[in-house]
């Protein structure tokens, strides 16, 4: 089934794939990569003034890494503004997707924590760099095949 933002974007020709709703109804988009930015403005113009969050997660071991745009329409008057999920797939072997940090300032850090911790590159995020784990630190906690250092070699060796 395709939802009023879904429709609207294929109206304009705007290239995406539509995932459906999740369970709160809220519809849910994918973008490709390279389309992402550009997208993001559209999307922002369009209303979506409001980056409720961003994450990012591994899809399966070996597989792809996604990160998750929530976005929402903040418009005086309404009490129930619209919401959207936008999901940006990337091959773990080359993690890039653009950063939207020039058209949603707060993603500032949420940006940077999926950088640290699946190592999704961000490309024109303008401080882009380790948040959460210090900046020696080796590989990407969260995704799915990272084997954690030995705790015990590493005190051993101090």
């Amino acid at each position: 089934m395709q939802g009023r933002l879904s429709a609207w974007l294929v109206k304009h020709g705007i290239i995406h794939r539509s995932l459906g709703f999740d369970y709160q109804g809220i519809e849910t988009l994918q973008i490709k990569p390279e389309d992402w930015h550009s997208i993001a403005v559209i999307l922002y113009v369009y209303g979506y003034n409001y980056l409720r969050s961003q994450c990012a997660y591994d899809v399966a071991p070996g597989g792809l890494l996604a990160s998750v745009y929530h976005l929402t329409r903040l418009e005086y008057g309404v009490d129930q503004p619209e919401e959207a999920c936008i999901k940006v797939f990337t091959p773990r072997r080359n993690p890039r997707i653009p950063s939207v940090f020039w058209v949603w300032k707060s993603v500032d850090f949420q940006e940077r924590e999926s950088y640290d911790m699946l190592g999704i590159l961000y490309d024109n995020h303008p401080r882009l760099k380790r948040i959460l784990m210090p900046e020696s630190w080796i590989g990407w906690p969260l995704r799915k095949d990272y084997i954690a250092p030995n705790f015990y070699e590493i005190q051993d060796a101090h």
